[in-house]
């Protein structure tokens, strides 16, 4: 098998190496093709942009003149109300009780993570003693004992109102009593 190929095998070797080009031409013209469309579609914009422009130009305040502007002012101050107290916990209730029944007694019934007991009077005995402001204080802001006990602000519920706190946390005392 010496000496040069054959008139076939050169004529294959043109046409395999015409194919291989073409190939490659083709391939370089879908691929330019493909970038030309790709950079013609509007790329998404992230939301959070949108939100924040929507924002940033948002009008300020409002003008209302006469009955209309007055019925308007009156609606906004409604909805605005509403949106204010769906952001409070529990309905804005104050009632200790029913803040207690709601999340206070996760950690008060079994006493998880050194957290005193409803009604357990030896454990609360100190804290009372210590005076209702301490233990309001410790209940809003939160509280880590030299013992390792901990309470999170606000129970971890930062929708509480510190008004709904002080009323659980003296409800709950007055329960130690």
């Amino acid at each position: 098998m010496s000496g040069s190929p054959s008139k076939s095998d050169q004529n294959f070797v043109r046409q395999f190496s015409w194919l291989t080009a073409g190939l490659s031409i083709l391939a370089l013209v879908l691929m330019v093709l493909a970038y030309a469309i790709y950079s013609n579609i509007p790329k998404e914009q992230d939301p959070a942009v949108a939100k924040r422009t929507e924002a940033r130009i948002a009008p300020v305040g409002a003008v209302y003149a006469g009955d209309t502007g007055r019925a308007a002012m009156l609606a906004a101050q409604e909805a605005a109300a509403k949106a204010a107290a769906s952001q409070v916990a529990y309905g804005g209730s104050t009632d200790g009780k029913t803040i207690y029944d709601n999340l206070c007694h996760s950690c008060h019934t079994a006493g998880v993570a050194g957290a005193p007991k409803l009604g357990d009077k030896g454990a609360w005995a100190a804290r009372i003693a210590e005076g209702t402001a301490t233990l309001i204080k410790h209940a809003i802001e939160g509280y880590t004992g030299p013992d390792g006990n901990h309470m999170p602000p606000k129970g971890g519920n930062p929708a509480l109102t510190d008004e709904q706190v002080t009323n659980t946390v003296k409800w709950m005392t007055d329960q130690a009593k």
